[in-house]
């Protein structure tokens, strides 16, 4: 009876806050964390370091994973330096012949070699929304490196901050993006609002000219502190009366009140457990009991019958007829006028 082998799988990452990509590393019985090793990708070969070791029977990553071709020695390590001294040279030259296209709107910011030299990516961000033509400057960088396969790939303004760096917003000396994050959350304005934050673009948007990545940090805490605490601007009932609801504190669980007899009072989740919401009448509520009173105004009341006329249906109106009303045109039609 033959003995299952266990799939040894590692997490490899390309960069230093790089996303954390799964490969098959069973033919490495000794790898672990740190080690750098060769792996072939969608975007040719490259020489990665292992971030993790995962454990299968705990986390297995779905679908097939490539295997990991060896583990990178001292000549590869030096290989790789020679090529990264050589991405600087490709940023200058891609620069300045973008200078000479009149190309003004589009920022070359970083190079990128593959392991073995073959593909080289010229990573560009642009201002404008509309699409760029670079076929010429792709053109003349192919011309330059030939034989390697060159490639021009758009980047957006946060993995432009996250590959130049510097001091965030918040006076840390090395950003987040550049520090620990390796992927980009959706980050939206209700975040800022449920967490009271100021709405000023100075006060939410980062060196990159997008909302900072740390309002999503204390979202999910804020969204649950929240929950049982009325909104501001609510009337609700205090147990010491009526009154509407100026600020919510979340995370002390508080509620400031304003109570028209009493003045501003603050108030616990726990004090306001079970109290409801008072009821906010709407304009178009007004507008309803307003038109229903009007109707109820003109409608008549029933018709009483006098002696020797025909009592009609109560609440009922009738017409004038025409020998209970007429017109000067009638008396003119009959004989003039009358005397």
């Amino acid at each position: 009876m033959g003995m299952t082998t266990i799939q040894n799988i590692v997490g490899v990452r390309f960069s230093k806050v790089g996303k954390i990509y799964h490969f098959d590393a069973t033919s490495l019985s000794d790898v672990k964390t740190g080690d750098s090793v060769v792996v072939e990708t969608a975007r040719g070969w490259q020489l990665g370091e292992v971030a993790q070791v995962v454990d299968p029977i705990v986390n297995k990553p779905e679908g097939d994973l490539k295997a990991v071709s060896r583990l990178a020695t001292p000549r590869d390590l030096l290989l790789r330096k020679v090529w990264q001294v050589r991405e600087l040279d490709v940023v200058e030259a891609a620069r300045k012949r973008a200078e000479e296209l009149k190309l003004y709107n589009v920022k070359i910011v970083s190079a990128e070699y593959s392991f073995d030299g073959s593909r080289l990516a010229i990573m560009y961000s642009t201002d404008s929304e509309e699409k760029v033509d670079l076929k010429s400057l792709r053109s003349d960088m192919q011309k330059i490196y030939t034989p390697t396969q060159v490639e021009m790939r758009q980047i957006g303004p946060r993995d432009v901050a996250k590959i130049i760096g510097g001091m965030g917003a918040c006076g840390l000396e090395k950003r987040c993006c550049s520090a620990f994050l390796t992927d980009f959350s959706s980050i939206s304005i209700r975040m800022a609002k449920e967490q009271g934050i100021s709405l000023s673009p100075t006060e939410i948007t980062g060196m990159c000219g997008r909302l900072r990545c740390c309002l999503i940090y204390e979202y999910d805490t804020y969204t649950e502190l929240r929950k049982g605490l009325p909104k501001r601007g609510k009337h609700i009932t205090t147990p010491v009366g009526e009154g509407k609801v100026l600020d919510v504190s979340p995370l002390a669980g508080t509620v400031r009140v304003e109570i028209p007899e009493l003045g501003i009072r603050e108030f616990t989740k726990e004090e306001l457990s079970g109290t409801p919401e008072v009821p906010t009448v709407s304009a178009l509520d007004i507008n309803v009991a307003d038109s229903a009173a009007g109707e109820a105004r003109l409608t008549p009341p029933p018709a009483q019958s006098r002696p020797g006329e025909q009592p009609g249906t109560p609440g009922e109106v009738k017409p004038f007829g025409p020998q209970q009303h007429e017109g000067r045109q009638g008396r003119r039609k009959r004989g003039g006028r009358r005397h």
